[in-house]
């Protein structure tokens, strides 16, 4: 059923979670229409918007899944091979075709991957789970360094095209950094030459134990020359050498009201822990259509971006009462903030994130009004590292403590991670610290430690 995109969780008995495949984030206003629909009517009332762009239905019962189904069939969405052993949803920069802070509109490449794999047998029973994710975006707005197969924008002899990572990660014995293949691939064959990276993998990845079966530990063995030189056998021809990367020192959430070409916007808002409630979503949709094109993004930070919004509506969607729930304009503590499920619906997770850290924000972000500096500040409820964790300004990951006799939720705090040009893994600078004891700590690392760069 996992292959299928349905998961049972043990915290809801009788439930199950399904996580709907959504290329680029990019999807329609009627497909987020039918998914407000179908969590109103079939179920939890709300969906999650995930860390790979995304969205999650809580609390389907097993005999409404075939309806569930249809409805997403009949507005072209799935939930196939969203689980064990599959290419996940392909990621890429939310804005795609909208930002001139891009070499190039990447989204064409996403899709056309995407429809390589899905449904078909030859990709869907890989060694271990695969996570992509292809970018023109020059401001780093994805996490490209815990990527299986990360593509970033790069520049060769007047071209245009993508550098290759391989082998990033986070889970399975920690966090571990992509590591360049020194390919350089035009935008038209990027797609093969990624289906030709899985091939590898699918073919010469270890089965043996789960917990060392990740792409990371093929190219931790083999090193980065013998897995390039597979990749090109497979591909069928020489593989061009890096040219020069093209991405800026800088790193963007899209979160704010931007110009796009031909006279138009894009405003990204922010959905505090990417939890959006049934009524929200069909609002949006609702939104996307009276003020844009009925286009909608999600983000790879679990928040919303509606495009295509001409300067004669701008001023009235900015006073729509949605846009007061999710802003565009929100404190700096609250713009970068990330949340895995958690323990409710998650049978990995040790603490309840999204719970404790959305009160925790609404606190600092009182006392910090005076705060402007970027931050991104990240909860993974396990070492899994759903949310990236080793790639935020502050990252907390979910473990358990003894207080006063009793086991308690807690984390491990670490510090200074960043994606992009120059990445760094957060350091860990605390262990076990009782999450009861968190306000306080936050408090002192958001004022004291350094900005984000």
């Amino acid at each position: 059923m996992k292959w299928y995109g349905v998961f049972f969780r043990r915290h809801t008995p009788g439930f199950f979670m399904m996580r709907i495949r959504i290329p680029n984030g990019i999807a329609t206003s009627q497909q987020v229409r039918v998914l407000a629909e179908i969590t109103t009517t079939l179920g939890a009332g709300f969906a999650d918007i995930t860390t790979r762009q995304q969205v999650q239905l809580r609390s389907v019962r097993i005999q409404h899944v075939p309806q569930v189904f249809q409805r997403l069939q009949e507005v072209e969405l799935s939930s196939l091979q969203t689980g064990m052993d599959n290419i996940r949803n392909v990621m890429g920069c939310p804005v795609a075709g909208l930002t001139p802070q891009e070499l190039f509109d990447a989204s064409p490449v996403v899709r056309e991957f995407t429809q390589l794999f899905v449904g078909n047998r030859a990709y869907s029973n890989l060694p271990r789970k695969f996570n992509v994710t292809i970018t023109g975006c020059l401001e780093n707005c994805t996490p490209a360094e815990s990527q299986d197969i990360a593509m970033i924008p790069a520049r060769k002899d007047h071209r245009v095209g993508f550098h290759i990572l391989v082998g990033g990660k986070m889970g399975s014995g920690g966090y571990r950094r992509a590591d360049a293949l020194d390919v350089f691939v035009e935008p038209h064959a990027a797609a093969s030459v990624a289906a030709a990276i899985v091939r590898v993998f699918r073919d010469h990845g270890s089965r043996e134990a789960r917990n060392r079966s990740r792409f990371a530990f093929l190219v931790e063995s083999w090193g980065v020359e013998r897995v390039r030189a597979a990749v090109a056998q497979e591909f069928g021809r020489s593989l061009e050498r890096a040219g020069e990367d093209a991405r800026s020192s800088k790193r963007t959430d899209h979160i704010g009201i931007y110009r796009q070409p031909g006279k138009q916007n894009f405003i990204g808002l922010v959905v505090p822990t990417g939890r959006v409630k049934a009524a929200q979503l069909a609002e949006v949709a609702r939104l996307a259509e009276v003020y844009g094109s009925g286009e909608i993004r999600f983000t790879a930070e679990q928040n919303l971006i509606l495009p295509h919004i001409s300067d004669a509506k701008l001023g009235a969607l900015a006073e729509e009462p949605l846009l007061k729930q999710f802003r565009y304009d929100p404190p700096e503590v609250l713009r970068g903030l990330v949340t895995c499920t958690g323990i409710d619906f998650c049978d990995l997770a040790l603490i309840d994130t999204k719970a404790r850290a959305l009160p925790l924000i609404g606190t600092l972000a009182e006392k910090l009004k005076d705060h402007k500096n970027p931050l991104r500040i990240a909860w993974s409820g396990c070492p899994a590292g759903c949310a990236n964790h080793h790639l935020a300004s502050i990252g907390l990951e979910g473990t358990r403590t003894r207080l006063n006799g009793k086991v308690v939720e807690a984390v491990d705090v670490y510090v200074g991670g960043r994606s992009g040009r120059d990445p760094k893994a957060g350091q860990r600078i605390m262990e076990a610290v009782p999450c009861d004891d968190l306000p306080e700590v936050m408090e002192y690392l958001v004022r004291y430690y350094p900005k984000e760069r």
